[in-house]
């Protein structure tokens, strides 16, 4: 899943906001913005959250796991547990480790937390704050797939990267989308980054807007991508139905790994302030 977009820090896309008092998105986005069709706006009241404010395991009402090692399509290296030592709350935190620790044939342990038939949402305003893992062979991630995948497997059905950041290159968080017509397996898939510097001493809130017409992406409130409805059809806009949240912690992979696994970076570990999705309005 690596991709070459332009480059911009987050501290220069404010920067330019205060002296022009404006962000273009058609400057940030390159492919295209979509038409003013409809004015959409957000709730100001959650209508799903996780603050993670109690103690233990991930709340089972909201979250629940994949499980596995079989490298998740990208020769991953870590196998996917529900325990406790790889999830867990407190003070305040959801925190993901990705251990150096043998399970069968992997040589690491991690954990993949899916809210899939507990919280599944189709358009929205959505938003993770999070501190970011460290380390040469890290692969953290923030996304959503489709629960029911009404177009078939991926990646007709679509997948939303909020976040996504690989240890081998700090501090470049990446927004993307994938379709079946823009996809990193064609090299054709949509999406910027932007470089977060102290991405992973200090939490940032990683956001996209989910309308009918666009699907916009932002770091800390900055708009840094946008990825227009062409009005086409599914191969290109299947985000017309409920999809759900993922946060996980991968270890290597065909991109998490392209300059190999430093072992003394583990455990290595995300953590997350909160969850929130608001709803969509239309005015």
């Amino acid at each position: 899943m690596q991709r070459k977009p332009m480059r911009w820090t987050v501290r220069t896309a404010m920067a330019c906001v205060a002296m022009a008092g404006l962000l273009s998105l058609d400057a940030l986005a390159g492919e295209g913005t979509a038409s003013a069709q409809k004015a959409w706006r957000f709730g100001d009241t959650p209508v799903w959250q996780d603050e993670f404010d109690y103690q233990g395991r991930p709340d089972p009402a909201r979250w629940g796991y994949d499980l596995g090692g079989k490298g998740w399509g990208n020769r991953e290296l870590q196998y996917y547990t529900d325990k406790e030592a790889n999830a867990f709350v407190g003070d305040g935190l959801l925190t993901i480790v990705a251990r150096k620790q043998r399970a069968g044939k992997n040589a690491y342990t991690s954990a993949r937390l899916v809210s899939r038939g507990k919280g599944d949402f189709q358009y929205g305003r959505i938003e993770f704050r999070a501190r970011l893992p460290v380390g040469r062979g890290t692969w953290g991630a923030l996304w959503m797939l489709p629960t029911q995948e009404r177009y078939g497997r991926w990646p007709r059905s679509g997948e939303i990267d909020i976040m996504e950041h690989v240890g081998y290159d700090p501090g470049q968080v990446h927004v993307t989308v994938h379709t079946q017509a823009y996809n990193h397996v064609l090299k054709t898939q949509r999406g910027k980054q932007a470089h977060v510097p102290d991405y992973g001493t200090r939490f940032h809130l990683y956001r996209v807007d989910w309308t009918p017409d666009w699907i916009r992406g932002y770091i800390d409130d900055v708009a840094m991508f946008e990825f227009a409805n062409e009005g086409t059809g599914p191969d290109a806009w299947p985000f017309d139905q409920p999809f759900h949240l993922l946060m996980n912690l991968a270890v290597g992979g065909d991109w998490g790994g392209a300059q190999g696994v430093d072992e003394a970076a583990f455990p290595a570990w995300m953590e997350v302030d909160y969850v929130r999705v608001y709803p969509l309005l239309q005015e």
